[in-house]
């Protein structure tokens, strides 16, 4: 088997598609859970709390100086409040969905199927039963 081929056979099993399609959906939806953080949640927190956009808030170690143009050195705690609350969402999002599947398994399992040869038969059992 040449490398191509070997390569084409790893590239299209199964579980490899559906890796890269859960990694292509968890982008789409990591940018969709920012967004709701950053222009729905964190406005009104900051609202509550006086006004106060979180991810503006820095500890400021070294002031900018145009003298002799060096940037400014801050450690930016506001973005990282923001990462942790899309943190928390995205986990508790998972959470739900894997919450609401394993209920969803729980409720096949919870039904067991009845072959057709056992219902078969329990109706020939009865019949033959019915017999004088």
């Amino acid at each position: 088997m040449s490398m191509l081929e070997e390569f084409k056979k790893f590239a299209m099993r199964g579980n490899v598609v559906d890796l890269a399609v859960g990694v292509v959906i968890g982008g789409a939806f990591g940018k969709i859970v920012s967004s709701l953080v950053d222009q729905v949640i964190m406005p009104p927190i900051g609202w509550l709390t006086g006004g106060i956009d979180f991810s503006q808030l820095k500890w400021v170690l070294k002031p900018a100086d145009p003298a002799t143009k060096t940037a400014e050195v801050a450690i930016q705690y506001g973005a990282f409040i923001n990462t942790v609350i899309t943190f928390l969402i995205i986990a508790f999002v998972i959470f739900l969905m894997v919450k609401a599947i394993n209920r969803l398994s729980r409720r096949e399992e919870a039904k067991p199927a009845v072959p057709p040869d056992v219902v078969l038969l329990t109706e020939i059992r009865d019949l033959l039963k019915a017999r004088p």
